[in-house]
């Protein structure tokens, strides 16, 4: 089949809109429009559509909607202030162990990186040169100007501040086995969860840097969540799920629970349940009673 709609102008979309039952002023509207693509708010306006038809349940408002998408931005925020806490203190970690291990230049050998194959190996490697050479980082320049006539790569410790979250990950696959164990061990989990774990948190810090919806997503990679003998508080007196978006900011709230203990991160993420009180929880995965659990229950 051809696509064949036409683009419409901003008023002609707000017209479309308040046409099929949406309550709003027609200026207030547009303006909303010019800044939030009209394909973009109807992934928001989607749960108050009329089974089947075009058109909107009554009683459907602007600032309803409005409020969704606000809602969802700032889960966004708030999910990539704890991220990044996860993602440094991981990067710290990974780098302590492997230079401790292999020395400042280990990874620029295969050898230290063992469970990379070749084609791997080389992609890693490439992506950190090419991050090297793009590097405008007063620590690169000086690092260049001493070194570089010996080293053409940076020692593991800096390399890290120009590392993605990808390359982290890919590094953290690649070290020896004793070395994952090590790490995962500061969070008191297994290796493979905790693979399992940075493997989710990527995705998802993807999803937030390119603006994407969070609050009803269903997990395209879902982590694994630790056995109930050796971790009760994963499952009761609530079980965290996997496939939604509370389980990834479950696994945050237990990271930070360890790595920054002083947060009151927890705090400002139920302070934003409470302003945004009538957005249902439940397709975050979320029981009324999600706050009896261990893990949140600890207050920072």
């Amino acid at each position: 089949m051809r696509y064949a709609k036409p683009p419409l102008s901003f008023e002609q979309q707000a017209e479309l809109l308040i046409s099929r039952g949406l309550e709003a002023d027609k200026e207030e509207l547009v303006a909303k429009l010019r800044v939030v693509n009209y394909y973009r708010l109807s992934g928001y306006w989607y749960p108050f559509r009329e089974n089947g038809i075009e058109k909107f349940k009554p009683h459907t408002t602007l600032e309803k909607i409005w409020r969704r998408y606000v809602f969802d931005r700032q889960l966004r925020l708030l999910t990539m202030d704890a991220i990044e806490r996860v993602e440094v203190a991981i990067k710290t970690s990974i780098i302590y162990h492997h230079s401790h291990s292999c020395g400042a230049f280990g990874y620029t050998a295969n050898i230290y990186l063992p469970n990379l194959d070749e084609k791997h190996y080389s992609n890693f490697m490439n992506k950190i040169r090419e991050a090297t050479l793009r590097s405008k980082e007063g620590f690169v320049e000086h690092f260049k100007n001493i070194y570089g006539d010996t080293h053409s790569l940076l020692p593991v410790w800096m390399a890290a501040e120009i590392k993605t979250f990808g390359m982290m990950l890919t590094m953290f696959r690649g070290i020896e086995m004793k070395l994952q164990q090590a790490i995962a061990k500061e969070f008191n989990i297994s290796d493979k969860v905790l693979l399992s774990w940075l493997v989710a948190i990527n995705t998802i810090r993807n999803v937030c840097a390119h603006h994407g919806r969070l609050r009803d997503r269903i997990l395209d990679y879902t982590p694994m969540i630790p056995r109930a003998n050796k971790h009760p508080q994963w499952h009761n007196p609530i079980s965290i799920p996997q496939e939604r978006i509370f389980g990834i900011l479950t696994i945050l709230k237990y990271m930070m629970n360890i790595i920054a203990p002083q947060s009151r991160w927890s705090e400002r993420f139920k302070s934003l349940l409470i302003q945004y009180k009538e957005i249902p929880i439940a397709s975050m995965g979320m029981s009324t009673n999600w706050q009896e659990c261990p893990i949140w229950a600890k207050n920072n």
